[in-house]
């Protein structure tokens, strides 16, 4: 019950409220204090001024006889429950009452007269002052448990209220699962604070819808893939295994059997390294290496692959480029580059390595002249098992997975890598890296 938001919120609310009541009980029972106090410390003045200007008259009229003006004096006010004293030092001259027990108010004034010093005191009781202030206490006292028991119902009906659309967004989520992240939840009449949350939590579904479309068509992708070596190895064995055959038969079926087994070697090595890097295992080799030197490298490995297929390969890398990353991984990232541009590129083109420094970190560029990648295509090169000509690169023999292995080492290395391509002119692949 205590974990319960709305018994939360009621509390709260209860406890302010409280606080609320007792600060403005507090202050009004001060002002009516204050007030009725000040009130009878203004009637008291009053009354001891006026007694001081009868004793001044009775005194001159009676040549001094101070004890004869005081009982002039007090016989002359009017007085309603207060009490007059007049005295000479110690000694009382004439009073109204003695204030004796109970608690007294008073007021006093000194008085020269004759060569003499008298002093008139106004008193009054505090019963006049004290009957509204307990008639206070007790309005107090008795309201404050009804006030924090309509404040706690009106509170709990408030929180209801209030978390109502959140019980309603609940009861939507309850029904989105994983083959239903298309659906969206509906705020209704839901308040701001609470929208801002629901826009969030639609985005966050957009993101899973998107994400577990990517994981679906990625597993039919791999899966694609993996079936057709697989169907060529089982196919080739069962027509080797249909009847007997000449040595040079089985060769050519074993070498059949070896490529396709070659091919799914490193299509199952791509799709575990990609599966590592997503999972976050995969951690750099990170030591010092010339990249310009590494560049070089690379391109030596495929100068017999453009050779072969009548392409120009030219390296521009001469300056030294001292760089801190794996070595390793950003030699297979410029090898993949190099391989994509060589197997789509036509005899007589040319494939370009280069390199470029500058104060904010180094580019590789690899360009061609190749077929290009129509616009609408360019931003999903990078995407697994994607193709931008489905029957070309299947017979070239790749994956779709190049360019994916390209942009996750570029990643790793907080670095970035672009496309730009123009449809029969070639394509530009740009890696950014750091400093």
């Amino acid at each position: 019950m205590t974990n319960s938001l709305r018994f939360r919120l009621t509390a709260l609310y209860l406890a302010f409220f409280a606080a609320l009541f007792l600060f403005f009980s507090v202050g009004l029972y001060t002002v009516l204090w204050r007030s009725l106090s000040a009130r009878m410390d203004q009637a008291l003045a009053t009354e001891a001024d006026t007694a001081v200007v009868l004793f001044l008259d009775e005194m001159r009229e009676t040549n001094g006889d101070a004890r004869a003006s005081a009982l002039e004096t007090i016989a002359g006010m009017k007085l309603h429950g207060d009490s007059i004293a007049v005295t000479e030092g110690s000694v009382s001259l004439a009073s109204t009452s003695v204030p004796d027990g109970g608690k007294w108010r008073r007021v006093e004034r000194r008085v020269e007269s004759f060569g003499r010093t008298f002093h008139v005191l106004a008193s009054a009781p505090l019963e006049s002052v004290e009957g509204p202030l307990s008639l206070a206490r007790r309005a107090i006292l008795l309201g404050l448990p009804l006030v924090l028991a309509l404040a706690g119902i009106g509170g709990w009906i408030l929180a209801t209220r209030a978390l109502a659309p959140l019980r309603t967004v609940a009861a939507q989520s309850a029904d989105i699962s994983g083959n239903s992240l298309h659906k969206r939840l509906d705020p209704g009449r839901a308040t701001e604070e609470l929208r801002v949350l629901v826009d969030s939590f639609n985005e966050l579904l957009a993101r899973l819808d998107q994400s577990f479309e990517v994981m679906r068509r990625f597993v039919a992708d791999a899966s694609h893939e993996l079936r057709t070596p697989v169907s060529i190895i089982r196919g080739e064995a069962d027509v080797a295994l249909s009847r007997d055959r000449s040595p040079a038969e089985y060769r050519a079926s074993l070498a059949a059997i070896l490529e396709e087994s070659r091919r799914l070697t490193r299509l199952i090595e791509d799709l575990l390294n990609l599966a590592r890097a997503d999972a976050g295992y995969v951690q750099l080799q990170a030591r010092e290496f010339y990249l310009n030197e590494l560049l070089n490298e690379c391109c030596r490995a495929v100068t017999p692959l453009a050779t072969a297929r009548g392409l120009r390969l030219e390296c521009r890398a001469a300056e030294d480029y001292q760089y801190h990353g794996d070595e390793d991984l950003l030699r297979r990232l410029v090898l993949n580059l190099l391989d994509n541009a060589i197997r789509y590129t036509p005899a007589g083109g040319c494939v370009s390595a280069a390199l470029e420094s500058g104060p904010s970190g180094v580019r590789i560029l690899v360009a061609d002249t190749g077929i290009g990648i129509p616009p609408d295509k360019t931003r999903r090169v990078f995407e697994r098992f994607y193709r931008a000509d489905e029957g070309r690169s299947r017979a070239e023999g790749g994956f779709g997975l190049g360019l994916s292995i390209v942009r996750w080492i570029a990643e790793a290395h907080r670095g970035q890598v672009e496309c730009a391509s123009t449809p029969g002119a070639g394509s530009t692949f740009t890696v950014t890296l750091p400093t």
